[in-house]
């Protein structure tokens, strides 16, 4: 089995895709898929095709697309393997699950390779944090199941995904700055901030890249501009940290330059928490 979901949905056995063109079907493999090796409970399975508006069929209907599913698998395994349909997507007591051996899912090795960063960074490891978080983020192939329709079980697990997907990036922007990166980080930064207009950290990290790449004047519209969006959008200031930040910059804060060695002392924003 080769697992994909953050992407388009992929889902191949012995080299062919299972993945059904019925909308449905697709559901419930996107949705097993991403809790791959986990048992599913059947009202689980129920409440992300339909809701809160279960037909009375629910339950038989559901067994349906099992058993459709477990067709396709059938059909890619073939008859040299009779129970390999039953024994990949397997039935528990009370739901289903669809088994995986280690490595074949590529949220499994998104989650492994950014716990490795993690570590790395926390070890103060930045080069090896910096290319572990950046092969984490290369395991995403575009928008998680961006060729599914999502349910309300899918959809707050897409959000959790794409959550993480920008902390890690932030992580990985954090090492590169303090590995003294700063000026093949504005045009990435540049571009985030203008798809995350809110989001302070980033704003923060584009503000330090600027000040260290002797463009502060720039680094103060950056704080302006979200300053701007904040009060109009949402009627708030920027967080104190931010406000420290601003004032940092202005005064040329040494806190913002690099130690001896190259890296940054503490992330951005923790340089000026309370």
């Amino acid at each position: 089995m080769d697992i994909k979901v953050l992407g388009p949905l992929s889902v191949e056995a012995c080299g062919q895709s299972i993945v059904p063109s019925a909308g449905k079907p697709r559901q419930i493999l996107a949705l097993l898929s991403v809790y791959a090796n986990q048992m599913l409970p059947v009202p689980t399975l129920m409440e992300e095709i339909w809701g809160t508006q279960m037909p009375r069929s629910a339950p038989t209907t559901l067994q349906t697309y099992i058993l459709q599913l477990r067709r396709r698998l059938a059909a890619a395994y073939g008859p040299q393997a009779p129970q390999a349909s039953k024994d990949v997507l397997a039935t528990r007591y009370g739901g289903y699950v669809l088994e995986a051996q280690p490595g074949a899912v590529d949220i499994h090795e998104y989650d492994r390779l950014v716990a490795a960063g993690r570590d790395a960074l926390d070890a103060g490891d930045d080069v090896e944090a910096s290319l572990l978080l950046r092969e984490a983020l290369a395991v995403w192939r575009g928008p998680a199941l961006v060729d599914v329709r999502v349910g309300p079980v899918l959809e707050i697990e897409l959000a959790r995904l794409e959550e993480s997907r920008l902390g890690v990036l932030e992580r990985r922007i954090e090492a590169d700055l303090r590995l003294g990166r700063h000026a093949e980080l504005l045009t990435e930064l540049t571009e985030l901030t203008a798809r995350h207009p809110l989001h302070e950290g980033l704003h923060a990290q584009c503000m330090a890249a600027l000040y260290r790449a002797g463009r502060p004047w720039q680094a103060l519209e950056v704080y302006q501009g979200l300053r701007a969006r904040l009060v109009e959008d949402l009627g708030l200031e920027p967080s104190p940290r931010l406000q420290k930040l601003q004032q940092a910059v202005l005064a040329s804060d040494p806190a913002l330059d690099l130690d001896l060695e190259g890296h940054w002392r503490r992330p951005v924003l923790d340089l000026f928490a309370a």
